[in-house]
């Protein structure tokens, strides 16, 4: 009685885990950019990250070494629907991004995306691994609030405009395959 009790759970957990495989096409997508301007000791006015880790002797102006490894910067950066940095913010990218790799450029980022648009009211929350040398990446959409309430999903993310250390544009095109109406 008790190995065909077992057997009947398993195939009815098979069954289940069968049925609650996923469609590959997402139930949403957008494209966001967001622009960063690190702080650099004389652009307080318009700066929109700082670093608020640094290996190096404490110098919150200027990142670490050849691949900024131990760097910590926070950032409250503009969203915008186009590549434009003065256009009409849509909402504001929140979060961190760790430089952790002595030997490429690398970071891990955790951040959310607040919007507050007539179109989209709420939060994204992204978390994973950034290997910036790689065109297009992709990191973890792992929840959200509002008109994303319990989205999940991926972005893949491209660096869209670099200027050196002081600004940068990133291009995310999210992808939500978890979606709540």
């Amino acid at each position: 009685m008790g190995a065909k009790v077992c057997l009947l759970i398993f195939l009815a957990f098979l069954g289940v885990c069968s049925a609650s495989k996923r469609s590959h096409t997402p139930c949403k997508r957008m494209v966001l950019y967001f622009h960063d301007i690190l702080f650099n000791g004389k652009n307080g006015g318009n700066a929109t990250s700082t670093i608020v880790a640094a290996p190096e002797g404490g110098n919150l102006t200027k990142l670490a070494g050849v691949y900024h490894f131990g760097n910590i910067v926070v950032f409250d950066d503009p969203i915008t629907l186009d590549t434009n940095l003065h256009s009409k913010p849509v909402g504001r990218a929140q979060g961190f991004y760790i430089y952790d790799t002595n030997n490429t450029y690398t970071s891990w980022l955790g951040f959310t995306f607040v919007l507050d648009s007539p179109h989209h009211k709420g939060s994204i929350t992204f978390a994973g691994a950034d290997p910036i040398m790689v065109k297009a990446r992709d990191i973890s959409i792992v929840g959200g609030t509002g008109d994303f309430f319990m989205h999940r999903g991926i972005a893949t993310v491209m660096t869209d405009e670099s200027q050196g250390e002081a600004y940068f544009r990133l291009r995310l095109d999210l992808k939500f395959y978890d979606c709540w109406w």
